[in-house]
Formats: C-alpha cells, sequence, structure tokens
C-alpha cells in the first residue's frame, strides 16, 4: 500500500513539473538538452519533466532604458555632455535569447555610440533646432544595427545637452545681441514706415488743397463771367433806353442837362483826389460851365455814327 501511494505521489509530482502556466505578455524558450525546441506562449503549457527546461523568459512589454551621461563632440569642435532615454521592445524573442549575450547592455552601448556619430554631424547651434531629426535618425540607426537581436527601438529622446560655461555664456551673449538687432530693426522699421505714411499725407494733403484751389479759381471764374455777363446785359439795355429817351421829345435837352451836371460833379471830385488841380477861367460863372459841357455833347453827337431811333407810334 505503501509503494502505491509513494508511485502515485512520484506520479502527480512529476505530472505537475511539466504544467507551465505562462503570463500575459511573455514569451518562455525551451530547450532539450540544451538545445531550442519551441518557445511557451502565454497560458497554460507542457513540457517534458526532467528533460525540457526553460531556457530564458523573454517580457513583451516596452520598456524605458536610460542612457548614462556621456561626452559628445559637435562638428565645431565644442565638447557637450547629454544624456536620453531609449524605448524599446521585443520582437523576436528566439533573437534576443540567443542573439545578444545581454540585450539591455548592448543596446545602451550602441545608443551612445549612435548618439556620438550623430552628434558629430552638425555644429552645436543646430544641436538644439534639430533635436527632433537628431531623435529619428538615432532610432534608425539602432534599429538597423538591432535586427539580428530581436529588439525594436520604438523613440528615443534626448534628455539633456550640457555644455562649458564658457560656451553657454557665449551663447547667451549672442542670443542677447541677436534680440537687441531684432528690436533695432523693428524700430527702424517702425520709424521708416512713420515717415513713409507722414510724406504721403502730406502729399494727399497738397493734392487736396490744389484741386480745392482748382475748384475755387473755376468757380470764381465762372461767377466773375457771369457777373460780366449780367452787366454787359444791364450796360445794354441800359444804353437802349438812353437811345431811345434821345429819340423822345425833350430828350436831347435831358442829356444835355444830365451831363453838365456830371462834369460840375467831376470838378468836385477832383478837388478831393489831389491838391493840384487845373480849373477853367470861368469858374465864377457856373452857366458858361454848362454851356461849355453841352458844346462838348454836342460836339461828340456830330461826330458819332448814326443810329436808328425808334419811332413811338
Amino acid at each position: 500500500m505503501l509503494i502505491v501511494f509513494l508511485s502515485l505521489f512520484i506520479f502527480l509530482g512529476v505530472l505537475f513539473r511539466g504544467i507551465k502556466v505562462v503570463p500575459e505578455q511573455q514569451v518562455w524558450i525551451v530547450q532539450r538538452f540544451g538545445k531550442f525546441t519551441r518557445k511557451l506562449e502565454a497560458g497554460l503549457n507542457w513540457i517534458v519533466p526532467f528533460i525540457d527546461a526553460i531556457a530564458n523568459k523573454v517580457f513583451l512589454k516596452e520598456e524605458a532604458i536610460d542612457v548614462p551621461e556621456q561626452t559628445a563632440i559637435t562638428q565645431d569642435n565644442v565638447n557637450v555632455i547629454l544624456d536620453g532615454i531609449v524605448y524599446v521592445k521585443v520582437s523576436d524573442p528566439v533573437a534576443t535569447t540567443y542573439g545578444v549575450k545581454n540585450p539591455i547592455h548592448a543596446l545602451t552601448q550602441l545608443v551612445q555610440t549612435t548618439m556620438r556619430s550623430e552628434i558629430g554631424k552638425i555644429p552645436l547651434d543646430k544641436t538644439f533646432e534639430e533635436r527632433e531629426s537628431l531623435n529619428a535618425k538615432i532610432v534608425d540607426a539602432i534599429n538597423e544595427a538591432a535586427l539580428t537581436w530581436g529588439v525594436r527601438c520604438i523613440r528615443y529622446e534626448i534628455k539633456d545637452i550640457k555644455m562649458p560655461e564658457d560656451i553657454r555664456k557665449a551663447m547667451e551673449l549672442q542670443m542677447t545681441a541677436e534680440r537687441q538687432k531684432r528690436a533695432r530693426i523693428l524700430e527702424s522699421e517702425g520709424v521708416r514706415q512713420s515717415h513713409i505714411n507722414q510724406s504721403e499725407g502730406m502729399a494727399q494733403a497738397r493734392i487736396n488743397e490744389s484741386a480745392a484751389a482748382q475748384i475755387d479759381r473755376v468757380n470764381r471764374a465762372k461767377g466773375e463771367a457771369e457777373a460780366i455777363i449780367v452787366l454787359s446785359n444791364a450796360t445794354a439795355q441800359g444804353i437802349e433806353r438812353i437811345a431811345e429817351a434821345l429819340g423822345r421829345v425833350g430828350g436831347e435837352r435831358a442829356a444835355s442837362l444830365q451831363i453838365a451836371e456830371k462834369y460840375i460833379e467831376a470838378f468836385k471830385e477832383l478837388a478831393k483826389e489831389t491838391n493840384t488841380i487845373i480849373l477853367p477861367s470861368n469858374l465864377q460863372n457856373p452857366s458858361s460851365m454848362v454851356v461849355e459841357a453841352m458844346s462838348i455833347y454836342d460836339a461828340m453827337k456830330k461826330k458819332s455814327v448814326p443810329y436808328p431811333i425808334p419811332v413811338e407810334k
């Protein structure tokens, strides 16, 4: 009875020893007598006890690996200290197990070597500007080199870039000078635009003033022309009425009397204009002045061209 119980216990122990439960996101590598046989996926699996053995447990999750600080030389011979972090994932568990002894250590060394190589291709100023492009180039270089390791690089990020203190101060001075330069350029552009606006405003004002002056001159000329036309019409009507009045009975006597009055008024106004005047010899006899004025009118009448006088019916 004891022998049966021991045999059953040994059988159950061997049975349970061959049962393997693989967690999710893991792959177990099975070897038989030191040679790769198969790989166990997630779930319940069975191996031959004392013949098959688990050689390696490979994790399929994405893993973040810190890259230690290292010194690199840029294209313009400046020493910088930089570090980073790389995100990797196992794509082939068999290649990871048998392709490299320590994949994490190998990958870290590869990242550092590739990072130094890529930093040496660009100058210091471009190191900060082309950070994203630099990360992409490092990822491509790692994937190409680690293809036989069964590891795939997802992304790489540079965490920090340190430079010598004198280089840092020089870059700060350069950035300050660049900012001052841009400020002066913007200020000069503002002054230039202000002068342009002022000159354009003055030019437009002159154009408006000249246009207004031209319109004023045109309006004045039109007004003067209309005034001349109105005055000439009034003068013509006055002459026509004078001619009609002269053709009537007693018209000449009235004209002679008016001329005599104008003659006397002219002498009166002449005395107001200047202190030196020429007086006729018969100034004390006003009647003689009237006679003289009427004789002048009669002489002018005889020399004038006759014109038809309308006859009243």
